[in-house]
């Protein structure tokens, strides 16, 4: 195990009727808000009459940024900037899911910016300053509500790429589980896969003597599952959206993986993909990771072997590790498929004729990976694996 620290400091509100908080939260930062949101779906449901009716009791000025893209796109991060910078905004809330979120962080850190805010996302520029940001969750998935990260999109060039800075932290987080009940059953089943994904991409690494870290992946994992098929047989369970939403935001809060570093080579995959298709983003892990996985055994079969019993509950007597992690393997694919996720790149009509390109954009900076180190031609293999 690694030296590390660890810092997180997102008050988190959980609960239902959370939404008075607001009433206490903003007024520390001022009084000009930017409400940043997603596609509507939050006027159809109500919540967004409520966030509006809290910041009148405040006496904010508000003002809007609608339509932000399932892959947020730097042209709406270009939008947010420039009201922040011509209103004087003193806060920005984040009313969404992972997207609205991760759009919402990098407006933050683009208006305390003076170039443009694409520089902060490709690095050529740290973000060492930003304004101050809370959100109200309605999609378990991303953990973004809890976490300095931000992945954004440039539609132009056909690139995505995530970020982040200390500074990028939300100072709050409202999750009641009751505002992710109108979510629909396939965005929650992609934000399941994505939460898991996440933590695998934690439990994939090459440090010795975590077993409490691999325990905490694996009980995440476990309760996922059980909840999962539960929650798509009622999308109205507050006791199953509550364990959805929590476990999302665990799974990329920094808890599971202090002292090592998780792999994270499938969402770079994952992002080449989306950026040229704009597909989900939970869609494309589900196809992916098992691949990845599968492309990866033999890097620590022992690794693979030890999810494979004590998550999917594989019996390895008279197998060999490989055989033993293969099942596992299939285990995990046999689950998101059961809840409705997509096995194969031709589920979105993807076929072979970008692959080269999207592992030219998956591999723009070079190898890359923790647990393993993927070059060009192991990205092709995963790819073509994945068809």
């Amino acid at each position: 195990m690694q030296n590390f620290t660890f810092y997180n400091p997102t008050k988190l509100i959980f609960g239902k009727d959370q939404l008075s908080q607001l009433q206490t939260e903003i007024p520390q930062y001022g009084k000009k808000v930017l409400v940043v949101y997603g596609g509507g779906s939050i006027k159809q449901n109500g919540l967004y009459d409520k966030v509006m009716a809290q910041l009148n009791e405040i006496g904010a000025e508000v003002f809007e940024l609608a339509g932000v893209e399932p892959n947020p796109r730097i042209s709406t991060v270009r939008k947010g900037v420039e009201i922040c910078k011509n209103e004087g905004v003193d806060f920005l809330l984040a009313v969404g899911g992972g997207s609205v979120i991760d759009c919402t962080k990098a407006i933050a850190a683009g208006a305390k910016y003076d170039g443009d805010a694409w520089d902060l996302v490709i690095k050529k520029a740290f973000a060492e300053k930003a304004l101050p940001f809370g959100t109200v969750l309605t999609l378990a998935a991303t953990g973004s509500e809890m976490n300095a990260g931000s992945v954004i999109t440039n539609w132009e060039t056909n690139e995505k790429y995530g970020w982040g800075s200390p500074v990028t932290f939300p100072k709050f987080s409202i999750l009641d589980p009751v505002n992710t009940f109108t979510v629909p059953r396939n965005q929650t089943v992609y934000g399941i896969v994505d939460m898991m994904s996440h933590v695998l991409e934690h439990y994939f690494h090459l440090e010795e003597n975590t077993d409490f870290q691999d325990r905490m992946c694996e009980s995440l994992l476990i309760t996922i599952m059980e909840a999962a098929p539960k929650l798509l047989e009622d999308l109205e369970s507050y006791e199953h959206r509550a364990a959805i939403l929590y476990s999302g935001t665990m799974a990329l809060n920094g808890i599971l993986n202090m002292g090592y570093r998780g792999d994270w080579a499938t969402h770079n995959i994952e992002h080449a993909v989306s950026a040229v298709y704009d597909i989900p983003h939970g869609g494309g892990l589900a196809i992916l990771f098992p691949n990845w996985m599968k492309h990866n055994l033999n890097v620590k079969p022992e690794r693979f072997k030890q999810l494979a019993i004590r998550v999917f509950n594989v019996d390895p007597a008279g197998k060999t590790d490989e055989e033993t992690a293969l099942e596992g393997i299939e285990k995990l694919r046999e689950f998101w498929s059961s809840i409705g996720a997509p096995s194969r790149l031709a589920d979105y009509d993807i076929d072979d004729s970008k692959i080269e390109l999207m592992a030219d954009k998956a591999t723009v900076n070079g190898e890359f990976g923790n647990f393993a180190k993927l070059n060009h031609d192991d990205v092709v293999s995963i790819y073509r694996a994945s068809l």
